[in-house]
């Protein structure tokens, strides 16, 4: 026995050693959701679904005329419509990185870029959440909540860098109530020059810290006596506001940028037709599950004794409002409701415990729910993270680089969708060596110009700002067939036409006399003018 108390106290510290050891090799919450998105979407059959919005297209074929020619982009190169005119491609810093990756290595490169925005973006909402007193069991079903609400917008499109972008100005905003306020303030010019350059969606930039503004402005003027410290910070805010507004000039056109997406996005008729701009559709899953948020939202408010600060009430109506007005808005505005509302939510949590009037029962159920979360998040904030989403993104990006394989077996395998993209027609037109415009649906624009863009210019595309409202509706009356719908062939003399099946523009070209079908298949048909 003499022996066995020596070892065992030999054998203590090795034991603490692994058991600290082994806690670096385990995820954590965030780094779970990080690593399921980013191989759903990067290395399964919903790696197409990136690729079901075609404007990818478009953004690869400039990135590469960029590369080529050394300069950015100013008037249209791929529309026979738009030729030469004036094009503010805004976009153009995402288009020169996803046209890096698709030379390197093909739509892997591009859909692998994708997910990892997107699973960055829904990680760090999470861990924001959770920093900001949410606890993770009732962070993690809000934020599968608003995962499926923004499915609908899970697209290799520059929009989702917005959807990160806007979390790291939330949480540069809400570092003001810190010591560091001052100095992390001054990080959103930086990111307004990165985000002027990368999206549209800088837009969102200046709402937010208008929002920060105006709150702290309401509280001074509620309490001028008192209120030196709001002062203080709405003066902050207004010259954090002027300094992103000079920040945001800093860009390939100026002001003109500025005008430009102002008169897109008041362009009423434009707004009213283009889907992405209109108000969600309820009867599907993604809007429901909004729908679910904001109810959540509502009810958390009303529940909450300690009611939030009112720049958190403001950021909270705008979540709900830009949500319900464009379904384009469902992402940003549901990633914004998950870190604004699941602190609120566990505070009502807390509060139903500390409430002596409560009855024991409901009481009882909530202190076990308490201790259940409070336990997980202990053991959750004792993982450092970082490890698995590091490791997941290398074994990603060398897939990608031995063309979608692990050895022998196929792992990554991205392409458009021949269901529901003209994949064999735009084999056929290749085939024939077609160099003449072809007229086909807006939405098939882009894959048309990636297929194409050495060969045949389109007649129409989804970059509705660039045709504007006058060219969209005649575009509209064609494929509707509205009266004089055959004038913009006219007008831009069409010989080819390429239409899905069974539409109503390939029925009617399929009975008129002065057009014959040169393809067809269970996608599309093309139509040559006699």
């Amino acid at each position: 026995m003499a022996n066995l108390l020596p070892l065992s106290s030999a054998q203590a510290p090795r034991r603490q050693f692994a058991q600290s050891s082994v806690r670096y090799f385990l995820p954590s919450a965030a780094d779970l959701i990080f690593v399921v998105l980013l191989s759903a979407l990067g290395a399964s059959s919903l790696s197409s679904r990136l690729l079901s919005d075609a404007g990818i297209g478009w953004h690869i074929r400039n990135g590469e005329l960029m590369w080529r020619t050394h300069s950015i982009t100013r008037v249209d190169p791929f529309s026979a419509t738009m030729h030469g005119r004036a094009w503010y491609a805004w976009e153009y810093l995402f288009d020169l990185v996803v046209s890096r990756l698709h030379d390197w290595a093909g739509l892997n490169g591009v859909t692998f870029f994708a997910a990892l925005i997107i699973a960055a973006a829904f990680a760090l909402a999470l861990r924001m959440s959770v920093r900001r007193g949410a606890f993770r069991l009732i962070a993690l079903p809000l934020l599968a909540l608003a995962i499926a609400a923004s499915s609908i917008h899970f697209f290799a499109r520059p929009h989702i860098l917005s959807w990160l972008l806007v979390l790291i100005w939330f949480q540069v905003l809400e570092s003001d109530c810190g010591p560091t306020a001052a100095r992390a303030l001054w990080l959103l010019p930086l990111l307004m020059l990165l985000w002027v350059n990368v999206h549209g969606g800088f837009v969102l930039g200046f709402v937010l810290l208008g929002l920060y503004l105006l709150s702290a402005l309401l509280a001074y003027a509620a309490r001028p006596p008192l209120g030196s410290e709001h002062r203080q910070r709405a003066k902050k805010f207004a010259i954090i506001l002027g300094t992103c507004l000079i920040a945001s000039l800093i860009n390939p056109y100026g002001y003109h940028l500025h005008q430009h997406v102002f008169e897109y996005l008041s362009n009423r008729w434009l707004m009213n037709h283009i889907d992405e701009f209109r108000a969600p559709n309820f009867h599907g899953l993604p809007q429901q599950c909004f729908a679910f948020l904001l109810i959540i939202a509502m009810l958390s408010l009303a529940l909450v004794r300690r009611k939030p600060p009112l720049r958190m009430v403001l950021v909270i109506l705008f979540a709900a409002f830009s949500g319900l007005y464009a379904a384009r808005n469902l992402p940003v505005a549901s990633l914004l409701l998950v870190v604004s509302i699941a602190p609120v939510l566990s505070q009502v949590v807390r509060e139903v415990i500390r409430n002596p009037r409560m009855s024991s029962q409901p009481k009882k159920l909530f202190t076990s729910f308490e201790q259940v979360a409070a336990h997980t998040d202990a053991l959750d904030r004792r993982l450092p993270g970082g490890l698995w989403p590091l490791a997941a993104a290398v074994l990603a990006l060398w897939i990608c680089a031995h063309q979608g394989r692990i050895g022998t077996v196929p792992v990554m395998n991205s392409n458009f969708d021949p269901q529901r993209f003209p994949a064999g027609a735009v084999d056929f037109i290749s085939a024939q060596q077609i160099r003449e415009p072809v007229f086909s649906v807006d939405y098939w624009g882009g894959y048309l110009i990636y297929c194409l863009h050495t060969q045949a210019q389109v007649v129409v595309d989804d970059r509705h700002d660039l045709y504007g409202s006058d060219f969209m509706k005649k575009y509209l009356g064609t494929i509707r067939l509205v009266p004089e719908w055959n004038n913009l062939l006219e007008e831009q003399q069409v010989r080819w036409v390429l239409m899905p099946r069974q539409s109503a523009l390939a029925n009617m070209l399929r009975e008129l006399p002065g057009w014959r079908l040169a393809y067809g298949d269970e996608t599309a048909e093309l139509f040559q003018k006699q």
